[in-house]
């Protein structure tokens, strides 16, 4: 082999490498991406059983109920035009409370009730995260849309 064909075939190994470590790093993150949604638009999820999401809205005046065990919480989350069942077991953020901004991550499930491995609360009373009063925003005007991506822990808590 001349060197030239040896440079020409280091310059494509290198190539290769380069384009397979980038498509593994593009797929690593399309795996980690949580999208959010609202309750309004919960049911225009494509496949919303079979993945992570994150629900975002006020919860409910009146809705937080919770078991005995201590650690599970049954509330209703809502964009002022209609809510969504939420089931969280484990310790709520200090500042979770009726009629503050919420946002949950987990799952789906068939019936309609979203199962939270994790919520998250407002920070105080002044501030609402964009992609919460931007989806509460969407249901009252009209017909849902999907409002944006936030990674996994893209959320200050």
């Amino acid at each position: 082999m001349t060197p030239r064909r040896q440079r020409m075939m280091l310059v494509i190994l290198v190539l290769l490498g380069v384009g397979a470590a980038v498509a593994l790093t593009l797929n690593a993150f399309r795996g980690n991406m949580v999208y959010f949604y609202g309750p309004s638009q919960l049911g225009t999820v494509e496949k919303a059983h079979e993945r992570n999401l994150r629900l975002g809205g006020l919860v409910e005046q009146g809705s937080v109920k919770r078991e005995d065990d201590g650690l599970t919480v049954h509330f209703m989350v809502t964009d002022t035009v209609k809510s969504v069942p939420v089931i969280y077991k484990g310790i709520l953020p200090d500042l979770f409370r009726e009629g503050q901004g919420v946002v949950a991550q987990g799952r789906l499930t068939q019936d309609g009730v979203f199962m939270a491995s994790e919520v998250l609360a407002k920070h105080d009373e002044n501030y609402m995260p964009p992609e919460v009063a931007e989806a509460m925003k969407e249901a009252k005007q009209g017909a849902p849309q999907f409002s944006g991506t936030l990674m996994q822990g893209g959320v200050d808590k």
